[in-house]
């Protein structure tokens, strides 16, 4: 896809990977639609794709797992930039590793509600437009944990894995229309995901957001005879 005068839609757009997309896709010339929960760190985002040659920046405030604001929140993009032709679900939160009983019934809620049913709730809404347009693409944002099993992560695996299937079934399913869709399956990230669940880990040798970034801009960039529909990221 020529990239220069798209739009796109962004969520977890307030920090790391999604905010380091943000900015690639800003210095491409692409309208952007920024979604996270912290309104001051969306504003901070939009002034800087602003800087960096976005003809326009747009925040919506939102929590994800609440599809009525979903809902509500894609009615505005649509009536703000009138088509859309990028959907990148990148916002997530990461479970501390536990064995099962040990993980809380609210935990469980939240980690499935924003890793998976806020993908499916976002993507639901948002087809509609993407059908409209001559070429259309979709990337979800799952993890290696969505294609390998690891130890304590029970629940945010049975999430990530979610979105595989997820994935892999939209592919399925819009294999006819103009919309196509990719997973992305990384290693280990260099953000504050696992520090904001109150684990810390030594992220030395995790993957750069700015570098994951870059990956993500190339498979929207291909050719439109060419589509990397499942792509694997490790350090």
């Amino acid at each position: 896809m020529n990239l220069k005068n798209k739009a796109a839609i962004v969520t977890g757009a307030s920090d790391g990977l999604g905010k380091q997309v943000t900015f690639k896709l800003a210095k491409e010339g692409v309208s952007l639609a920024l979604i996270a929960r912290d309104e001051g760190r969306l504003n901070e985002v939009k002034l800087e794709a602003e800087k960096l040659g976005s003809p326009k920046v747009e925040v919506y405030p939102c929590d994800i797992s609440d599809s009525k604001k979903v809902e509500d929140v894609v009615r505005q993009i649509e009536v703000d930039f009138n088509e859309v032709q990028i959907l990148l679900n990148i916002a997530g939160i990461w479970q501390k590793l536990n064995l099962l009983e040990d993980i809380s019934i609210e935990e469980i809620d939240q980690v499935v509600d924003i890793d998976l049913k806020a993908m499916m709730y976002m993507t639901h809404f948002v087809l509609p437009i993407l059908k409209r347009q001559k070429e259309a693409l979709i990337i979800n944002d799952s993890s290696k944990s969505g294609v390998t099993a690891q130890p304590g992560q029970s629940i945010y695996t049975a999430a990530k894995w979610g979105v595989r299937g997820f994935t892999d079934v939209l592919k399925e399913d819009l294999k006819n229309t103009t919309v196509r869709v990719a997973g992305l399956y990384q290693g280990g990230t260099n953000t504050e995901m696992f520090n904001k669940s109150g684990e810390h880990f030594d992220q030395s040798k995790f993957i750069n957001p700015e570098d994951l970034a870059d990956v993500i801009l190339f498979m929207l960039s291909r050719p439109s005879k060419i589509w990397l529909h499942d792509v694997r990221v490790e350090y």
